[in-house]
């Protein structure tokens, strides 16, 4: 799989410290995060996590490449949602990897529209693109 070019249109940057276990902040000061390992992983799961941070920008980036979708297909997603399930855990190599379930809700278009629209935006959302062939990610409708 070869490395598709981008005309880069915009640029975040955020800097952690600590790692795992201390604060992530974005340079123009709108995220600004404690971070701590979640209870699970033997944190104080006091603050949020990097999983817990993926999970908001995947899901949050998969409803936009949906509405992308629907504008091209005429189809109504009004009152959808899309919730990204993040799990870390440990590889059969000693590392850690991720896995994903994307659950979308499109209550105004049937099930086989809804499960087509999915498939699309799977197709057209830029954190799928960046995962595809790298963890598992599961769509659910």
């Amino acid at each position: 799989m070869s490395i598709q070019p981008i005309d880069v249109l915009y640029t975040a940057v955020a800097t952690a410290e600590n790692g795992r276990d201390g604060k992530v902040a974005s340079d123009d000061g709108k995220l600004d995060v404690v971070v701590n390992p979640p209870k699970e992983m033997g944190g104080s799961g006091a603050g949020t996590n990097p999983e817990q941070l993926f999970a908001a920008g995947y899901s949050a980036c998969f409803q936009g490449a949906l509405g992308v979708v629907s504008r091209k297909e005429n189809a109504d997603i009004s009152g959808s949602t899309v919730t990204a399930e993040v799990g870390i855990g440990k590889t059969p190599e000693g590392g850690f990897g991720l896995k994903v379930v994307i659950k979308a809700a499109i209550p105004n278009v049937d099930e086989a529209t809804a499960r087509d629209l999915v498939e699309k935006a799977h197709q057209v959302c830029p954190y799928s693109n960046a995962t595809r062939g790298n963890i598992e990610v599961t769509l659910s409708v």
